[in-house]
């Protein structure tokens, strides 16, 4: 473990760092304070937010942003650049001011706006909202783990395409973080995964001002935080003064000489730095200064200039975009030679980082469909999902697959997905074929896998997916919502979706969980019933770049349910009927009557055979010829999104319908239903055919539930 209090500095000067200001601790000075009065004035225009963070990690900001960090204002999504993450992003008004400071499409306007509706200054760091901002955050810990997905993309990514002389995948990763951070466990489950993968091009660094919400965290937060680290394999750069400029340049300029290993910098600060009777306090932490403390704050500063003013010489020392500019530049000229050298694979990297589909993608999908339609095979949808992810990683590089220590149950890996592994030096292994590894072993750590597959999205070249049981998505929920908030294409495989896992009992078996997730907004939820349901479920996922997607999958086989209107030869119309969540499985037809249903029935994943078999039995003579449609709900939330035609066209009006599934009843009854066969009650511990029979999911309860129907219409 390292000290760094007051050194020189050593800064290692990059293209597009701007050169040391000669006027030295007063160009610093100016450059913190700016800092300061911007997050003061926006908190007290807005009577809301944290100043204390930005104002504590003023001098922290001068010195990565000021001589280190790698980025052009003026393109703020160019590949080349070093991604940047506040994880404590209560602390928005620093990399608000960081990002106005330095040149990047963010007005004054909007700062004044802070929190306001509609602004580009939301009250904690959106994605896609304000220029510059690389995650969204705010709940703590998960920018962290974000930044530990995105170091990990980097790199895998130099690892596939960087070739000898030509190195285009080759920037790090920043993430500021505070004890908040630290206390979520998520945390420790991210950061414990990045000592292992020796994630050397992360640097961590850590505000330790001492103080949350509540007051000093000394009573409740008693980690040693740099021998946690340590335990977790990262490199440790202790005790550094946080207000000195010079020592947490020279502590970044030390950790980016690492190698082999992530760094963690930890910062001793003051919160609310400049505050003469807040400074250090848990009232500098979550509310604003007051006008009275803000006046103060000015004349201890010495800053002489009303609100959101900043002098021209502040805006001279932090513009960015002249240097910024030349770094990309610098960089593409680099691409171009890699392109002249290696053309296919800057074509691939080209496709990758923009997020598209390779030319041939729906090529795969059709022979995929095809053979899974011919082959009709009875198998749990967990297989369903294996066998169409054989297909789909062979064809699909930038398919990155892992599990929560669930492979074996999951069925997230395939035949072109080794284990991702590392060598004691850091570097990525491969296996006796020269593969490596796309394969994760994430451990028993559901929350952080689910944000680290963010972080890897947001960086982009890959498109993540991961593993585990589907009642254990309750732990990755919150990193589940931020993925929808954000627009990532992020995959949830869920697999032991029901009591049909059997003997595991209620604390496995999902009951409420389909129903919760399909309450998440911008979240695609996919329940398949057979091979064919299943591959356009992933279709939808990876085609899907603005959602992420939830697929809930089966421990239990299913047998294949038949589709009429699909035709091998022109499979396109059953795939895109399909793919609209909701579609007509079979008509009475099928069981040999005419003349239009009197009821329908809707199903999902496995229940969908089971409404098969029902409507079998009720056209029967002794059960009165009754005509009855099937409906396979694949996606409820797919289909939710469809014209009022095809809703009209799948569910007829004045047509009883009756919803199966083996879960919470409460979503189907937006669907018009007059029956639901659901559970709304813990499952039990038995084996799977006997807990179907005690819930009621057997053809003669859905029969008698169809009949109950009819009987009162």
């Amino acid at each position: 473990m390292d000290a760094i209090v007051s050194p020189e500095s050593q800064s290692a000067q990059r293209p597009g760092t701007r050169d040391r200001d000669a006027a030295g601790s007063t160009s610093t000075a100016l450059m913190a304070n700016a800092i300061r009065a911007l997050s003061m004035d926006a908190v007290q225009q807005a009577n809301s937010g944290h100043p204390g963070a930005p104002m504590g990690m003023a001098e922290i900001a001068v010195a990565l942003w000021g001589r280190h960090l790698r980025h052009n204002p003026r393109n703020p999504r160019w590949p080349g650049r070093d991604r940047f993450v506040l994880s404590n992003g209560h602390g928005s008004m620093l990399l608000y001011s960081l990002l106005h400071l330095t040149g990047y499409d963010l007005a004054l306007s909007e700062l004044r706006n802070f929190r306001q509706l509609h602004s580009k200054t939301p009250g904690h760091p959106e994605f896609a909202v304000t220029p510059g901002v690389e995650t969204t955050t705010g709940p703590l810990g998960q920018g962290l783990a974000n930044a530990i997905g995105m170091a990990l993309a980097e790199k895998l990514l130099a690892a596939e395409f960087n070739r000898d002389g030509h190195t285009i995948v080759d920037h790090h990763t920043y993430v500021f973080f505070g004890d908040g951070c630290l206390m979520e466990g998520i945390s420790h489950e991210a950061c414990s995964l990045a000592g292992a993968w020796k994630l050397d091009k992360l640097i961590a660094v850590y505000d330790d001002n001492g103080i949350s919400i509540d007051g000093a965290v000394a009573p409740w937060f008693v980690d040693d935080t740099p021998k946690r680290f340590e335990a977790y394999g990262w490199h440790v750069i202790a005790a550094v003064d946080g207000h000195d400029v010079d020592a947490v340049d020279a502590a970044i300029a030390k950790a980016r000489r690492n190698t082999g290993k992530p760094t963690l910098i930890v910062c001793k600060t003051t919160i609310g730095k400049g505050a003469p009777t807040r400074a250090g306090t848990a009232k500098a932490h979550g509310e604003a200064l007051g006008a009275d403390e803000v006046k103060a704050t000015r004349e201890a500063l010495g800053w002489r200039h009303a609100p959101f003013v900043i002098p021209d010489e502040a805006y001279a020392a932090w513009d960015g975009s002249a240097g910024g500019a030349a770094a990309e530049a610098a960089w593409q000229a680099s691409f171009d030679a890699y392109a002249a050298a290696h053309p296919e694979l800057a074509a691939e990297y080209r496709r990758r980082i923009a997020g598209e589909l390779p030319a041939r993608w729906r090529d795969v999908v059709r022979a995929t469909a095809v053979a899974a339609h011919g082959k009709a095979e009875t198998v749990a949808s967990r297989k369903a999902s294996q066998i169409v992810l054989e297909a789909f990683t062979e064809a699909l590089p930038e398919l990155l697959g892992g599990s929560a220590d669930l492979t074996g149950s999951n069925f997230t890996n395939t035949r072109h997905t080794p284990p991702l592994r590392f060598a004691s030096d850091g570097q990525i292994v491969q296996d006796i074929e020269g593969r490596r590894g796309r394969h994760i072993n994430y451990g028993v750590r559901e929350f952080g896998m689910a944000a680290i597959m963010n972080g890897v999205a947001l960086h982009g070249g890959f498109i993540p997916y991961g593993g585990t049981f589907l009642t254990f998505s309750d732990y990755s929920r919150n990193a589940i919502r931020m993925a929808a908030l954000m627009g990532q294409r992020v995959v949830h495989v869920f697999t032991h979706d029901s009591i049909g896992l059997g003997e595991d009992g209620p604390t496995h078996q999902s009951i409420e969980h389909a129903a919760s997730l399909r309450l998440i907004p911008g979240l695609d939820v996919w329940r398949p019933c057979d091979t064919v349901e299943t591959l356009v479920a992933w279709t939808a996922a990876i085609e899907s770049r603005a959602r992420p997607t939830a697929l809930l999958l089966s421990r239990h086989n299913l047998p294949y349910a038949p589709k009429p209107a699909f035709d091998p030869d022109a499979p396109e119309g059953a795939i895109a009927d399909i793919a609209k969540g909701a579609y007509v499985l079979a008509e009475p037809g099928e069981v040999g009557l005419h003349g239009k249903a009197r009821a329908v029935i809707i199903a999902t994943g496995s229940e969908v055979s089971l409404a098969l078999n029902a409507q079998q039995q009720l056209a029967l003579a002794e059960n009165g010829r009754i005509a009855v449609r099937v409906v396979s709900m694949p996606s409820t939330t797919v289909f939710d999104r469809q014209s009022d035609a095809w809703k009209r066209q799948v569910l007829p009006p004045g047509v009883p319908r009756i919803a199966v599934e083996m879960g919470a009843s409460d979503g189907w009854w937006k669907y018009g239903c007059a029956a639901v066969v659901g559970i709304d009650r813990y499952g039990e511990s038995a084996p799977a055919p006997v807990l179907f029979k005690h819930f009621g999911f057997t053809v003669d309860n859905v029969v008698a539930t169809v009949e109950a129907v009819l009987a009162r219409a």
